[in-house]
Formats: C-alpha cells, structure tokens, sequence
C-alpha cells in the first residue's frame, strides 16, 4: 500500500488549496477514504472522509462548508479541496484508507500571513 499526498504549501489567512492523495497497491475503488490532519503538539484528527463510490462525505465540524472532500476512481486518487483557510487549518495532512493500517508521508499546510 502507497499513499502519497502532495499539493501543501504556505497560504495567507482566506486562500485556498488543493491536496491530492495517491494511492497504490490496493483496490481503492472498494475503500472509504479519509484525510487528517496533525498539528504541532497536537494528536492527529479526521478532517474529512468519503465513501467508496463517493456518494456520502463526512466532515468534521471545524472545516465544514470551507473544505470538500472528493475522489476519482479511475485515476486512483483523492482529493481535498480547502476554502477560506484559517491559521489553525495549519497542519500536516494525511490520507488514510478506512480499514488499512497505513499512512502516507503527509503534506504541509502553513496559513499565515
């Protein structure tokens, strides 16, 4: 299993930012995925997570209404599309699939101005 996120980067206060999560070595079409989120001196959180097919999503209270959770099944991948950044949005952002006990090497995300 390989998971691999990317598309983190510093961000002012309101902007917005794409992240991707790659996966391989697993059926993903057949998982429930999920993003967190770790924070400096912080435990690691669910931020958002979708269905297999992509039909339900599930936010946590904190992002609601400024982050969408998406995926593409024929091209492996998921995304999460985040919106009118905050600074404690600031944080190392993973994916994970539901059920596999296995972790990608996470992406930064810094909001600051």
């Amino acid at each position: 299993v390989q998971l691999v996120e990317s598309g983190g980067g510093l961000v002012q206060p309101g902007g917005s930012l794409r992240l991707s999560c790659a996966a391989s070595g697993f059926t993903f079409s057949r998982y429930g995925m999920n993003w967190y989120r770790q924070a400096p001196g912080k435990e690691r959180e669910l931020v958002a997570g979708i269905s297999s097919v992509g039909g339900i999503s599930n936010y946590a209270d904190s992002v609601k209404g400024r982050f969408t959770i998406s995926r593409d099944n024929s091209k492996d991948t998921m995304y999460l599309q985040m919106n009118n950044l905050r600074p404690e949005d600031t944080a190392v952002y993973y994916c994970k699939a539901s059920g596999i006990a296995s972790w990608g090497q996470g992406t930064q995300v810094t909001v600051s101005s």
